[in-house]
């Protein structure tokens, strides 16, 4: 925990380099991927902690690297590119991770990938059927997290696609066939909620437990799926509680592009939830008050800390500074007290170039450091 005002956090995955792309292929580096890695290490100094990987990668021999070596690079390029951006809590980038659905899917049995639907604009993820009981062979991000936890310069937070999400972007085949009867609306409320805790207890509770067990200390559910059905709120609650049941760490939850007055009061009872990760750049705007909301946190008397969206993920143009701090402000004003402010993106900054993306975490950090200068307090 940072002792002062306005710590800044990453809140999800970064874009993937083409060096990383081709890498992982088995292909040599063209001449953009070289001059990519080549610009990137000389403002980072990066590669020259994993020689061996570096030049295999760049004689052409990715697949001669030690070990997993493209992705061990990568995964060191995200953590010093964050961490030169400022920032005081960091991750990989989500770097060894195929997609933040995808992912915790393919460590798990019981399921089976239909084929590829549209998330938003050009974006598309495998969707998978559940056809069994959700099983889990091993807990997983475990190995991707010692890699950080051993070279990360700030304050590792491990982010883990939270059972609700999980649950609402697949096809849920099993637990509406063990239904009895007509399938309609109670029968499909009763089945998801049966699978939003199976996966909770039976897959992400494990792999908490023993990322918490390796040294793990702040863990950020993400739930993006909330949003779209604020009558199932309940729902992401009871899965986040079966979840984090009896685990000792900091558990934030991330929920973005959402109306968040339709998801309160019933999100507060996410029993051990220390901070809420929430998006708000995105709507912000000259004669509308984004970060209003807040009022509503202090209205039902929560006192948890809030993770600040400050920069717009979906738009090139940089915030500057000065906006980033006024949001802050405002924030602080609704919220009551401004020591419970972390600041962040509204989401993972995946869909704007490495360019773009440091800019904007460069912005975020500075202006923090202005709205710190006038606030001035200390954190409690």
């Amino acid at each position: 925990m940072s002792d002062r005002l306005f710590p800044a956090q990453e809140i999800g995955s970064l874009a993937r380099p083409r060096w990383q792309l081709l890498g992982q292929r088995g292909e040599p580096l063209d001449a953009a991927a070289r001059s990519e890695f080549e610009s990137w290490d000389r403002r980072l100094g990066f590669a020259g902690e994993l020689p061996d990987d570096r030049d295999a990668l760049l004689a052409g021999r990715p697949d001669g690297a030690s070990g997993d070596g493209v992705r061990d690079l990568a995964a060191l390029f995200a953590l010093r590119y964050l961490e030169a951006a400022g920032l005081d809590r960091v991750y990989d980038g989500e770097a060894r991770r195929v997609e933040m659905y995808e992912h915790p899917v393919r460590q798990m049995d019981g399921f089976e990938f239909q084929g590829h639907v549209r998330s938003f604009d050009s974006k598309y993820y495998r969707k998978a059927a559940v056809v069994g009981e959700v099983r889990l062979d091993r807990p997983y991000d475990v190995e991707e997290f010692e890699f950080v936890r051993r070279l990360a310069r700030a304050e590792p937070k491990v982010p883990v696609t939270g059972p609700y999400t999980l649950a609402d972007w697949s096809y849920n085949e099993y637990y509406l066939g063990r239904q009895r009867g007509w399938k309609g609306r109670a029968a499909r409320r009763a089945a998801q909620r049966e699978f939003v805790v199976d996966l909770a207890r039976r897959a992400i509770r494990p792999t908490l437990k023993a990322l918490i067990d390796r040294g793990c200390k702040v863990v950020q559910i993400d739930e993006p799926a909330a949003g779209t059905h604020p009558d199932e709120a309940e729902l992401v609650v009871e899965g986040f509680n079966a979840a984090t049941d009896g685990l000792d760490a900091e558990f934030i939850m991330h929920v973005c592009f959402s109306d968040y007055r339709a998801l309160l009061p019933a999100l507060l009872e996410a029993k051990r939830c220390s901070q809420w990760a929430w998006e708000f750049a995105n709507r912000d705007s000259e004669g509308h008050d984004a970060y209003e909301v807040l009022g509503a946190l202090r209205e039902y008397g929560d006192t948890r800390s809030v993770g600040l969206g400050v920069v717009d993920v979906h738009r090139d143009p940089v915030e500057t500074p000065a906006i980033v701090a006024d949001r802050i402000r405002r924030a602080a004003k609704h919220l009551g007290d401004p020591a419970r402010i972390w600041v962040n993106p509204d989401c993972g900054l995946r869909t704007r170039s490495l360019e773009v993306a440091h800019a904007k975490l460069r912005a975020l950090v500075e202006g923090a450091a202005l709205a710190r200068a006038e606030l001035g307090s200390p954190r409690r």
